[in-house]
């Protein structure tokens, strides 16, 4: 949801970032903003299987409809979950905004057995996560003057055993946890961002990458190295672990929005055209939309109704159905 400040506000939080006060950061969530659907919609109540048949959004917590999901249904799962304590997204039971990191890391650990589960045994997990730092046992975020949008009026405590300013570490802990509970961790992709988003930082280096982590149920799994062959003077060679990727301004009102070119060769590499691609935090739809244009059906879970929205206009949804998920 987009983050309105009270002009007056704004002036408050000039030159005083190391004294504001909790009360100082003023965030309202928008929830008179009508994204506005032009799909049906249907209701499936609790307990109901779930059938996958062709394309699908799915409006629902990641782990309800997961949990009714068909087992080894989907090809591939590329997906982005809410990273821990950066956005609040004002809605109930969302991910991210947990009172410890522990807590964050086993929800989506919990998450991540379903998609276990539905994966197919050749299938492949792409899971793009990105890291943090500690708040300083500050329970607010003043507004970088860079990036306005990364204000929020409700922030973690630092974790046990970390200090303030300290890297979290999120990727890794996360890819670590995962390879505990039976994942094979098969590639550390590093996404490069040329465009990165600038910070007021003057004792480190700006953050420009994130992790894209590939992650298989099986030792043996479906993967067509020829579909994304680089090509440089030499000719044509293995993808490297390296991907340079512009990032994508956000569309309507969702912040963090998968470039399609960190997507595409996810999706080529795992899948075969009909395949079923599965994001779990479905968010503007941008999984679907690669899916779509490269022949496969997609399946999108996302929990906040004005995204969905969102997702089905960008989708041109209107002979769809959305499936609305009862809790």
């Amino acid at each position: 949801m987009p983050v309105a400040w009270m002009p007056r506000e704004l002036d408050r939080l000039k030159g005083a970032a190391n004294r504001l006060d909790e009360a100082a950061v003023v965030k309202q969530c928008n929830d008179t903003r009508e994204v506005g659907s032009v799909t049906k919609t249907e209701k499936i109540e609790r307990g109901d299987a779930l059938d996958l048949s062709g394309s699908v959004i799915f409006e629902g917590d990641a782990l309800t409809v997961l949990r009714r999901l068909p087992a080894r249904s989907v090809q591939t799962v590329v997906t982005s979950p809410p990273y821990w304590g950066l956005r609040d997204y004002c809605v109930p039971d969302q991910l991210g905004l947990e009172g410890t990191l522990s807590q964050y890391i086993n929800s989506l650990r919990g998450i991540f057995s379903e998609v276990r589960r539905v994966l197919k045994d050749d299938g492949v997990f792409w899971l793009n996560i990105g890291d943090g730092y500690t708040s300083g046992n500050r329970r607010w975020r003043a507004p970088d003057k860079k990036n306005r949008a990364r204000a929020m009026s409700v922030r973690p405590g630092t974790p046990d055993g970390l200090k303030p300013k300290d890297l979290l570490g999120v990727p890794w802990r996360l890819a670590l946890a995962l390879q505990d509970d039976g994942w094979y961790l098969r590639a550390d992709v590093i996404w490069n961002k040329p465009n990165a988003m600038p910070e007021s930082v003057k004792d480190r280096p700006t953050r420009s990458h994130e992790y894209v982590f590939m992650l298989t149920k099986e030792e043996k799994y479906y993967y067509n190295r020829d579909a994304v062959l680089e090509v440089n003077d030499l000719g044509r060679r293995n993808l490297r672990s390296v991907w340079n990727v512009q990032t994508q301004a956000s569309i309507g009102a969702h912040f963090a929005t998968f470039p399609p070119a960190l997507i595409e060769p996810c999706i080529l590499s795992a899948s075969r055209p009909g395949d079923f691609v599965l994001d779990p935090f479905f968010g503007s739809g941008t999984a679907g939309l690669v899916a779509r244009r490269l022949g496969r059906k997609y399946v999108g879970i996302e929990i906040h109704p004005d995204y969905v929205a969102l997702a089905a206009r960008r989708l041109e949804a209107d002979d769809r159905t959305i499936v609305r998920i009862a809790a």
